[in-house]
């Protein structure tokens, strides 16, 4: 039973998300705390595992899902789940993708689609970033938590920090912040 839970969840995350990792976020979210697989706090540290870790963020954020919920066969079940809608869709697209790429048709769904995708990405980011905030309980904001998020994100939105120097040196104050 948990095992078709996993592929089914993670199938629609897969069918139904469009815009990469970051905009399936939301979905994983509620997914996963709707089958109570995982508390919010708990979800936040697998993003920030699966954003560590090489490969997309969606496929890691999976497989250490399926892997906590049902061990190495749920890994590979919720693995596969999530990548096999866009497999076929792109072996569907790309049959017709040359012919009919530049029709007026194809370029307003498209248009239609961008927005959608900016708005998965900024509910994704609001999520997240409402449970790092809240460390200590729901509700509450860490002030320490706060400063670095918005230190971090006016370094890499107008400095252009490297980001995995960022993670790193985050890593290392957040062993003296919550140690």
């Amino acid at each position: 039973m948990i095992l078709w839970q996993l592929f089914t969840s993670f199938f629609k995350i897969g069918l139904f998300t469009i815009g990469g990792g970051y905009a399936m976020l939301a979905l994983i979210q509620e997914e996963i705390v709707h089958y109570g697989w995982m508390t919010p706090h708990e979800f936040v540290d697998i993003v920030g595992i699966a954003e560590m870790t090489p490969g997309p963020i969606a496929v890691n954020a999976a497989t250490f899902i399926g892997y906590r919920v049902a061990g190495l066969a749920g890994a590979l079940l919720a693995t596969s789940a999530v990548v096999l809608p866009s497999l076929i869709s792109v072996l569907i697209v790309s049959r017709f993708w040359a012919r009919y790429k530049s029709s007026q048709g194809v370029q307003a769904v498209f248009a239609g689609i961008r927005p959608v995708v900016a708005g998965l990405v900024g509910a994704a980011a609001v999520l997240v970033g409402r449970a790092s905030l809240q460390v200590l309980a729901p509700g509450s904001i860490h002030i320490p938590t706060l400063a670095m998020a918005l230190v971090v994100f006016l370094g890499l939105l107008y400095r252009k920090w490297d980001p995995i120097k960022v993670l790193v040196v985050c890593a290392l104050v957040g062993l003296f912040i919550f140690k």
